[in-house]
C-alpha cells in the first residue's frame, strides 16, 4: 500500500521492550527513557525519551510526548514531538499538535490538531 522508513517500528513485539507500562498501572508524572518503552495502561503528565514509544491498543495517554519514534495504537491526548516518526494507526486516537520529520495516519485513524512536518 505505501512504503514507510522505519517499518521495522511497526513490527515491535513484547520481548522487543525493555520497559512495559502494564494495563492495570495509572501514572502520573513525568516518565524519561532511553530504551524502547510500550505504554499499555494510564499515563498523565510528561514523557520525555531519546528512545521509541508504543501507545498500545487501550491505552490512555494524557502528556506532552517528545521522543524519536511514536507509534499510538491507543489514545493519546497531548502534543508529540518526534525526531523521526509519528505513526498513528486504524485503532489510534490523537487530540494534540504534532511535529515530527514523517507523520503517517492510517485510513481510520482520528486526528485532532495540528500537524507541522520538519525538514532533515
Amino acid at each position: 500500500m505505501f512504503d514507510v522508513k522505519d517499518s521495522d517500528f511497526f513490527d515491535v513485539e513484547e520481548e522487543d521492550f525493555d520497559t512495559i507500562l502494564a494495563t492495570d498501572i495509572n501514572f502520573r508524572g513525568t516518565i524519561r527513557f532511553a530504551k524502547p518503552f510500550m505504554i499499555r495502561g494510564t499515563v498523565t503528565g510528561e514523557i520525555d525519551a531519546t528512545s521509541d514509544l508504543v501507545v498500545d491498543t487501550g491505552a490512555v495517554v494524557a502528556a506532552g510526548i517528545n521522543a524519536q519514534r511514536v507509534l499510538v495504537r491507543g489514545t493519546v491526548k497531548g502534543d508529540i514531538t518526534a525526531k523521526n516518526l509519528v505513526f498513528v494507526t486504524s485503532s489510534g486516537s490523537v487530540t494534540g499538535d504534532i511535529l515530527s520529520k514523517e507523520v503517517v495516519l492510517e485510513p481510520g485513524a482520528h486526528f485532532s490538531g495540528k500537524c507541522t512536518m520538519t525538514a532533515d
